[in-house]
């Protein structure tokens, strides 16, 4: 006797961030019927509360504008940053990553995303073979007014600066009253965000603009969407996954069919606190969406679906903060006039290195050496000349949480953070000798293109180190935060689940944080994260969708 369906459609995705939405958008575009579930009360998942960046190496807009790329550049360099990292990142995974760059790309500007590049954004190795600057790119600000209904229940609502930002402003207006280039561009960001008013939109940019664009598309191709209906079961006939029961928003059970094949694109488990204390070895300190569980994970690796890079995620040093919540930390510690040292006041890695290094030291360093917390210093200049994201949220309420401590010698700061005043002051003298003659000689900050941009270059002869001299000194407390986390289900070429043997599960694919990341445990260039989850997304919507036809 058959399974009893109270539904059916041609393909189910489960997840409503970057990777759900292009896998539902690139569903429907082949003329599939797509439904998508959200066990959320919201849409948008972390990438609505992201940069919105998406790294897309060889993209049609690079290269009409110059930038010389190619498919086996692109992968001399994935080589180059990443290495061996298992079957996640296999050469097959790679290459139809790059190869699929310019489809994606086509395929969301004609149904009405307007794509814009970041030309300074350096990849984060820009020294190793096949590196270079300006593979990034980023959806134009968005009229979420388009939304209509859709708007009250986006996820970016009142957790993300409701303001036409992009990407590629970030490193010039960090320090928009320190340099001229950064005064301008933050003159260009205020124009633009009143031209908006003035039109009567509501111009939302980065991750925010990114999602709303998706949803727009998603919504506008009459694909069903229903929140707070989570995944509980993945339907397996004859070897192949089939359909999906999910929880309606009564507490009831529905079996949807999904003729093509179910799509997980429902992020990771940033947010399972067991899960990361038995794979990470801390609670988690998370900047990923609220429902983050790694639920539909669990449900997959039910049936037999493998998992891979469970111990990793997209690291990144991050301020906690007194309402629970953490505040990423990316320009603030590459500007000069600043040090991370662990507890006993000592530095142990580039400050300025890509953020999923950082991290990777901070953990590194923990198990000799506590490092959890670490502390950023820096001197009056550092405060005075540049934004501090976490510090800009209320100083005064970390001062009273004890996350940010000052004094006016570097000694009495030692003292404050219960560190020894000498080790502290020797740190302190080595690093401004460094900053004097413009070179780390211990950990080589400020010698890349990576390091620089989130440099001030007013700052001679390395604009990314400055002596600590001038008081008072500030400390801002530091955890190993995170995007989300790197690892989950082991998928191929195609998108599709792999079982413990390596084969496909028919019927199965995943996409995004859900999955293994083809980036391995680095994090190459800027939108490392949603590059991937949108490119597969859509290879996983359109082979879903080839796979409904056939059946």
């Amino acid at each position: 006797m058959g399974t009893a369906w109270d539904k059916e459609v041609d393909v189910l995705v489960v997840g409503t961030g970057a990777a759900g939405l292009t896998a539902a958008i690139a569903a429907a575009d082949a003329g599939r019927r797509v439904t998508i579930v959200e066990s959320t009360p919201t849409w948008g998942g972390t990438t609505s509360l992201s940069g919105g960046g998406l790294w897309m190496p060889a993209n049609p807009l690079m290269l009409a504008k110059g930038r010389e790329d190619s498919v086996d550049k692109a992968l001399t360099y994935l080589q180059a940053a990443i290495g061996d990292a298992g079957p996640a990142s296999s050469a097959a995974r790679r290459r139809a990553f790059v190869e699929t760059v310019p489809e994606v790309y086509h395929t969301l500007e004609r149904l009405g995303v307007t794509w814009a590049d970041a030309p300074e954004y350096p990849d984060y190795y820009p020294d190793r073979p096949g590196g270079m600057i300006g593979r990034g790119i980023e959806s134009e600000p968005f009229d979420v007014r388009r939304l209509g209904p859709w708007l009250e229940t986006a996820r970016f609502r009142g957790a993300t600066p409701p303001v036409p930002l992009k990407t590629d402003d970030v490193w010039l207006l960090v320090r928009a009253w320190s340099t001229f280039s950064g005064f301008v561009r933050g003159a260009r960001f205020v124009f633009r965000t009143l031209w908006g008013f003035a039109r009567g939109k509501r111009l939302h940019g980065i991750g925010a603009g990114l999602s709303a664009h998706l949803m727009a598309i998603v919504t506008g191709q009459g694909t069903e969407v229903l929140l707070k209906t989570p995944l509980t079961e993945l339907v397996v006939e004859g070897g192949a996954v089939t359909g999906a029961v999910v929880t309606d928003v009564d507490g009831g059970t529905r079996r949807i069919r999904a003729r093509g094949g179910v799509v997980v694109a429902a992020g990771g488990f940033a947010r399972n606190t067991q899960w990361r204390q038995k794979y990470h070895g801390i609670p988690g300190y998370t900047s990923a969406a609220d429902g983050d569980l790694g639920d539909p994970i669990r449900i997959a690796e039910s049936i037999g679906a493998q998992l891979a890079l469970m111990d990793d995620a997209w690291w990144g040093p991050s301020v906690p903060m007194p309402d629970g919540s953490t505040q990423f930390v990316v320009s603030e510690r590459s500007m000069p006039f600043s040090i991370v040292v662990d507890s006993r006041g000592e530095r142990y890695t580039n400050e300025s290195a890509s953020y999923i290094d950082f991290g990777h030291a901070m953990l590194a360093r923990d198990k000799t050496v506590p490092a959890i917390p670490s502390w950023m210093i820096v001197d009056a200049r550092h405060r005075r000349r540049y934004l501090f994201s976490a510090l800009a949220q209320g100083t005064e309420k970390l001062r009273e949480a004890g996350t940010v401590r000052s004094a006016d010698t570097v000694e009495a700061l030692a003292v404050e953070l219960g560190m020894d005043p000498a080790t502290l002051r020797a740190t302190v003298d080595r690093f401004n000798g460094f900053a004097r003659g413009g070179v780390d000689e211990d950990f080589g900050r400020g010698r890349t293109a990576y390091d620089n941009y989130y440099g001030d270059p007013r700052v001679k002869p390395n604009p990314n180190l400055g002596p600590l001299e001038k008081g008072p000194f500030t400390a801002i407390q530091l955890v190993p935060g995170d995007l989300g986390t790197k690892g989950g289900l082991l998928t191929d070429e195609h998108a599709r689940v792999l079982d413990g043997d390596g084969v496909p599960i028919a019927g199965l694919y995943g996409a995004g944080n859900s999955t293994a990341s083809v980036m391995g445990r680095t994090y190459p260039g800027p939108g490392s994260t949603i590059g991937p989850a949108t490119v597969f997304g859509f290879l996983a919507g359109r082979h879903a969708a080839t796979r409904a036809t056939t059946a």
